[in-house]
């Protein structure tokens, strides 16, 4: 049985070697392009969080309670086939348990400690934390602390939230 740790690194793993793969065909096809007199290479994409707004529309129905959420990177911004994503919660804020149907995902938590929402139940998560859902397994976090609680998440497979098969749990639709 693999570690927490081993299990983010393969998928991790996976999500380069299939974006290494597509970048590689990408590159054959561009230098195919360029001696036919066409296609460049390629562009970096890079951004600020102080220049991404905050995605508007997030319902509390759909299980997002008072979250402040940045997509830093996605298919709308970048042409990406993942998410990057930056995630304030403010005391008493919470993303309900929840699963995508389509794609891993991963967060990290930055600052803050709250309760993650498992399959199970719910464990007491902090500072330091790397949480890894393989696609289909239901998770979520509830900012439970006095304090603002910051995630850095990514959607490995999945370039926006309906490309992710993105699932509230039955017992959360109603709220709490």
């Amino acid at each position: 049985m693999k570690t927490p740790a081993e299990r983010i690194g393969a998928a991790l793993a996976k999500a380069v070697k299939h974006t290494a793969a597509q970048m590689t065909t990408a590159k054959a096809d561009e230098k195919q392009g360029a001696a036919q007199g066409g296609q460049q290479e390629p562009a970096m994409y890079r951004t600020n969080l102080r220049d991404v707004p905050t995605v508007q529309g997030l319902s509390r129905d759909d299980g997002w309670v008072d979250m402040q959420v940045q997509f830093l990177i996605d298919k709308k911004t970048a042409g990406s086939d993942h998410v990057v994503g930056w995630t304030v919660l403010k005391p008493g804020a919470r993303h309900e348990n929840h699963r995508h149907r389509n794609c891993d995902e991963f967060f990290i938590v930055i600052k803050g400690h709250g309760t993650i929402y498992t399959a199970t139940g719910e464990s007491p998560s902090g500072e330091g934390d790397v949480v890894y859902s393989p696609r289909g397994c239901w998770h979520g976090f509830n900012n439970t602390s006095g304090e603002d609680v910051v995630l850095v998440w990514g959607w490995m497979g999945a370039g926006s939230i309906e490309a992710s098969g993105y699932e509230i749990h039955p017992d959360h639709k109603h709220g709490r």
